[in-house]
């Protein structure tokens, strides 16, 4: 492996980033044994691509080279979730140290984070319902497999506010659903 030369294209690649193809590849390795749990590739790419750490084209390559070499595989049968292999986690280990400190945080905790809002998106929901006076209804859902947490409907001046509402709900809705509750379990104050 030569880490030596810049031979990967830069665009979109904010300084400090990697520029080398063998760095991408040994990043890929590094993220999902940090990670531990299989990845869906999608949110790999989107956690490297959003903090600026590689090309989008150059690490998408990497990911394919590594499924053909062994070093990564699907998880479970699932083409779109990766998990590192036993020759991979070993490369990782070995080299890790090649790859800078900071690039390694801003991948793991850009991905964990990915992660945690893709799981939020599949187990809560948000729906907006438009009005005829151009505010929205916002109805939030929480629930698991078995129970409905919450449901709550808010109104909200327009759109954009409807979607803030939205992404605010999803990064945290346990905040939310805490908020509510010590709310309302709180005893009064006396005057």
């Amino acid at each position: 492996m030569d880490f030596h030369s810049f031979d990967a294209f830069n665009a979109g690649v904010k300084a400090g980033g990697l520029r080398n193809r063998s760095e991408i590849r040994l990043l890929v390795c590094y993220l999902l044994s940090a990670i531990d749990a299989p990845v869906e590739k999608d949110v790999l790419v989107n956690a490297v691509i959003g903090e600026g750490l590689a090309n989008f084209f150059e690490l998408n390559e990497a990911i394919d080279e590594l499924l053909h070499t062994g070093n990564v595989q699907a998880a479970d049968g699932d083409a779109e979730a990766l998990t590192v292999t036993d020759d991979g986690r070993h490369s990782a280990e070995l080299l890790e140290t090649t790859l800078p400190r900071s690039v390694r945080e801003q991948a793991v905790n850009a991905t964990l984070r990915l992660m945690k809002l893709a799981r939020n998106r599949r187990q809560n929901h948000v729906q907006i319902d438009a009005l005829p006076d151009g505010g929205c209804n916002v109805t939030f859902l929480l629930e698991d497999e078995k129970t409905e947490w919450m449901r709550l409907t808010v109104y909200v001046a327009d759109r954009l506010q409807a979607e803030t509402v939205r992404s605010n709900f999803l990064e945290d809705p346990v905040r939310l659903y805490a908020s509510i509750l010590d709310a309302l379990t709180k005893p009064p104050e006396s005057e």
